[in-house]
């Protein structure tokens, strides 16, 4: 079936995806939001791509080195074998700063044989508008157009620089390599010291991952998660990209095409929570840091989300020369929803600031910009959480009185009590209580609906969604409380198709939904766990890990019926809520998990 069979690679400061067959479909530089130099994965014939070409004789297989994001594709056929390492430098300088310059190594190994290949270099700069050239030089090949914009690109090689061009036969005898750089190298490469930036960046990985905690189920899963989250950060600003691509389709042929790699305040703080969880604080306050940057005048609104280099305004533009993920356009670039009004992200920004505090107590840094910020949080949500807005999954029509979006503003207060509390001010937390109490008694008496027996999507509604089910995480209801249990049954009575779920399944903007947001479904399971289905809640988690793609990796939707992956690619979103689901699967107490049969 054809999916999303991509492996990502990256240095924190961009990216490239890698088809399970060895071609770079996917790379900006030098950074993420940058305009591509491959987009096959866009458009078939004018993407351009970087491949390697073998006989139909040759198996490929494809996997990540251990606790790294080293991603092997290796090519055999009998005694004839070589791989591919596909990274980007990552690692430590002897002064404490990173090395991960804008630049893509290819380290080709000779395993065993005569192995025989040719290459398809094909980059097409800045988003292929224009036309890009190709020069052979003394010391590497260069690629440039002149486009809407003058661009280059620069490929070192131990190989024949003409051939590779020209896609001639390399019989491989020894290991050799590629350099993609966005910058012309000033000092010389060899197969040495690319074989020493590969030990490098291994090395730092591993390290990395030996600061995550251990689980007993399911720590692979954990791991590759927890290095995909890792991946999507942006170590300049301290952003969180919300995926790696643009415009990957929730449905083939549709037009719900976004540009995701922005740093959505939602996402990023959820992904935030759940990697310092793990002990990744550095992640933590270099976010915070990028909101702090954000918040100069404490009358200044949040946006939903923002540049990845802090940038406030994200116009929104199509590619119209570019077919598209499967003919699916527009192409976009750019992103609309920076003009929408969301008060969801108080509550979303709250916990997390709420989650420093609470975890790193005396180790907190800015502890006085934050609580600026958390006093003009309180600020904002008191006197906007009686308004409509466009709710979490940002709806383009009217504005509505989303549960989820009032239960976030109630999130907010909460966990600025809490702050308070933990710096001892407690006359502002004595002060904030009754707009807690008023927001709480708000949503109980007009998000509740008696017919349906469950918290509805907005207030007045019949309409089921997904979202509300996290009024249990954040601490709004309890898992056994009779409403929360009726409300879990009856999003899996509405919602839940062959053991997927839509958002909600009311008309939007675009019509009815026929794939499955991925975190919907792990919203769920992890509400089934909290209600006491335990049994259950494990069966329908390891069923929707078999969806994932040959590496472990998820995008931001599921198509209903052939299960193939849909949308931006790799997920945040996704990859957050599987830890979030994995580690509560995990910590069942050993009685819980012989009670429950879990094997």
């Amino acid at each position: 079936m054809d999916n999303l069979h991509y492996g990502i690679v990256g240095n924190c400061r961009t990216c490239a995806l890698v088809s399970k067959t060895g071609t770079i479909e996917w790379a900006c530089l030098p950074e993420f939001d940058s305009s591509s130099v491959f987009a096959k994965i866009l458009d078939e014939e004018k993407g351009g791509s970087f491949g390697f070409i073998v006989d139909d004789t040759y198996k490929i297989s494809q996997f990540y080195i251990e606790n790294t994001t080293i991603l092997v594709t290796r090519f055999s056929h009998g005694e004839d074998v070589f791989e591919v390492h596909d990274f980007m430098p990552r690692y430590y300088k002897a002064n404490g700063s990173y090395q991960a310059p804008p630049e893509l190594i290819r380290y080709v190994k000779y395993i065993s044989g005569n192995p025989k290949f040719k290459i398809n270099y094909s980059p097409k700069l800045e988003y292929a508008k224009g036309e890009t050239n190709t020069y052979v030089k003394d010391n590497f090949i260069v690629s440039l157009t002149y486009g809407d914009k003058f661009d280059t690109i620069f490929l070192y090689t131990n190989f024949d620089k003409q051939g590779v061009v020209n896609g001639d036969e390399i019989e491989l005898t020894s290991d050799g390599y590629f350099l993609l750089g966005y910058n012309e190298k000033v000092f010389e490469t060899t197969v040495e010291n690319i074989f020493l930036e590969h030990e490098r960046t291994k090395v730092y990985w591993l390290n990395w991952v030996d600061r995550t905690p251990k689980y007993n189920l399911y720590n692979t899963e954990i791991i590759r998660s927890a290095l995909t989250l890792k991946l999507l950060t942006y170590d300049k600003s301290g952003a969180v990209l919300a995926a790696a691509t643009t415009s990957l389709p929730e449905t083939i042929g549709e037009v719900r095409n976004w540009d995701y790699r922005f740093c959505w305040i939602r996402d990023a703080s959820m992904v935030i929570k759940v990697v310092s969880q793990l002990g990744h604080k550095n992640i933590a306050k270099r976010y915070l840091n990028f909101i702090i940057d954000l918040i100069p005048h404490k009358d200044e609104k949040l946006q939903i989300m923002y540049g990845i280099n802090k940038e406030k305004k994200l116009t929104e533009h199509t590619l119209d020369h570019l077919k598209g993920y499967k003919n699916s356009s527009p192409v976009r670039v750019g992103n609309a929803a920076y003009k929408q009004k969301q008060n969801d992200i108080y509550g979303i920004l709250m916990d997390v600031i709420h989650q420093q505090f609470k975890t790193f107590t005396l180790d907190v840094e800015n502890t006085e910009e934050l609580w600026t910020i958390t006093k003009g949080i309180v600020w904002v949500v008191n006197k906007h959480w009686k308004e409509a807005d466009k709710g979490i999954w940002e709806f383009r029509a009217e504005d509505r009185h989303f549960t989820f979006s009032k239960v976030l503003c109630w999130v907010a207060v909460d966990k600025a009590i809490k702050v308070a509390d933990l710096l001892g001010k407690t006359r502002k937390s004595t002060k904030w209580k009754s707009l807690e109490s008023d927001i709480r008694e708000d949503i109980m008496e007009h998000a509740w609906n008696d017919e349906v027996k469950a918290f509805t999507q907005s207030y007045g509604s019949k309409d089921l969604d997904a979202s509300v089910l996290l009024m249990e995480p954040y601490g709004f209801i309890d898992g056994r409380d009779p409403k929360y249990i009726s409300t879990v049954n009856a999003i899996e009575r509405e919602l839940c198709n062959d053991g997927l779920l839509y958002r909600y399944k009311n008309q939007d903007d675009f019509g009815l939904p026929s794939s499955s947001f991925t975190i919907c479904t792990f919203w769920f399971i992890n509400s089934l766990y909290k209600i006491g289905e335990v049994q259950k809640a494990k069966a329908m988690f390891d069923k929707l890990l078999s969806y994932s793609n040959h590496l472990g990796l998820f995008s931001e939707d599921i198509d209903f019926k052939t299960k193939r992956l849909l949308g931006n690619f790799p997920q945040a979103y996704s990859h957050l809520a599987l830890i979030e689901t994995a580690i509560n699967l995990s910590e069942v107490t050993k009685e819980e998990r012989v009670k429950h049969s879990i094997r």
